[in-house]
């Protein structure tokens, strides 16, 4: 049974950091696509980062690049979301997600991804 658990969230000031984890299990972490979105409430899930099997190569949200930074550790099948200068907008549930499609640039629809975590919520006071 595939696994995928957020951890990190939490409340924070505007222009703080966090970092998100999320933790995957039941599944060969090192072959997927890895990606987050995030959901505030009333509004659509939305892209942040999405990071290829190897690392290789990463994707922002334009609204996040330059703040946000998408990491995974395959050998402890973990991915990661550095945020700093957090600001209010960026408060949402955040979700990963796993995707079993490989390609040059990882997928930022959420419709490609075949797994999802609970989510983690991130609330940011200006």
């Amino acid at each position: 049974q595939v696994q995928l658990v957020e951890s990190g969230g939490g409340l924070v000031q505007a222009g703080d950091s966090l970092r998100l984890s999320c933790a995957a299990s039941g599944l060969t972490f090192s072959v997927y696509t890895m990606g987050w979105f995030r959901q505030a409430p009333g509004q659509e899930r939305e892209f942040v980062a999405a990071i290829t099997p190897s690392g290789s190569t990463t994707g922002y949200a334009i609204s996040v690049k330059g703040r946000f930074t998408i990491s995974r550790d395959n050998a402890k099948d973990t991915m990661y979301l550095q945020m700093n200068m957090l600001k209010p907008e960026d408060t949402a549930a955040y979700y990963c997600a796993a995707d079993w499609e490989t390609s040059i640039s990882p997928s930022r629809r959420a419709a490609n991804y075949n797994y999802w975590g609970q989510g983690t919520q991130v609330t940011v006071s200006s």
